[in-house]
């Protein structure tokens, strides 16, 4: 059986690790790290790799990394991109899929987090992008606004959040609007700088720029 972006979406199994990893992330007090969030992942990997003229096969790979970099938070939160892509090994070779792209997918897999990333592939760059991108006001789960932290005052504060390529100029950029009364400026920079700096070079990796505008201010 040929094993592709739709087959991986359906299988019950990883449905349960995703559903469970995010339970323990809620525990913690984390956004929100579900199903929205590996589907935009996924979509904007999908984005990032058609817009630069990437085969659709190896959009296909990106996109079921996206959909399974972070079942590893289910075993714990600290390197959860290396358990993470050790737990994709298992499933995928347990289903059969080939060698070569188990390998492209669990490399892609371990190299998300900013923490020990680093984009040593396409797909592994372009995952690196879609995932630290994913700003945005419904990861927030803290229904109590006077006790958010910073993480929740960041991200509810982002109005809308656009990531798009400039094929002309070779450019990545993420495009946010965010309401400083709730969170200013500089928080954004304070827990998400490391992010954009991985972003940049895995823009590099792309053979792309990176920009961040936020308020229609260009500040990376």
């Amino acid at each position: 059986m040929s094993i592709n972006f739709d087959t991986i979406v359906k299988d019950p199994t990883i449905k349960a690790y995703i559903k469970k990893a995010d339970e323990s992330l809620i525990s913690l007090g984390y956004t929100e790290h579900s199903f929205a969030h590996v589907y935009k992942v996924a979509s904007n990997v999908e984005m990032i790799l058609r817009g630069l003229g990437y085969s659709e096969h190896e959009i296909d790979l990106g996109k079921i990394a996206a959909y399974l970099h972070d079942i590893g938070n289910v075993i714990n939160r600290i390197e959860h991109s290396q358990s993470g892509a050790v737990m994709a090994f298992r499933i995928l070779d347990k289903l059969e899929m080939p060698a070569e792209d188990i390998a492209t997918v669990i490399t892609a897999i371990g190299n998300h987090d900013e923490g020990t990333g680093v984009p040593v592939n396409p797909i592994a760059a372009a995952l690196i992008i879609a995932d630290k991108s994913d700003v945005r006001r419904t990861r927030v789960r803290n229904s109590q606004i006077t006790t958010f932290d910073i993480h929740d005052r960041v991200n509810y504060s982002v109005v809308s959040s656009e990531l798009k390529i400039d094929p002309i100029e070779r450019n990545i950029i993420l495009e946010l609007k965010i309401d400083t009364e709730i969170s200013p400026v500089m928080e954004y920079f304070e827990i998400f700088l490391e992010r954009m700096l991985l972003c940049r070079k895995a823009s590099e990796t792309l053979g792309m720029k990176f920009s961040l505008v936020i308020n229609n201010q260009k500040l990376l």
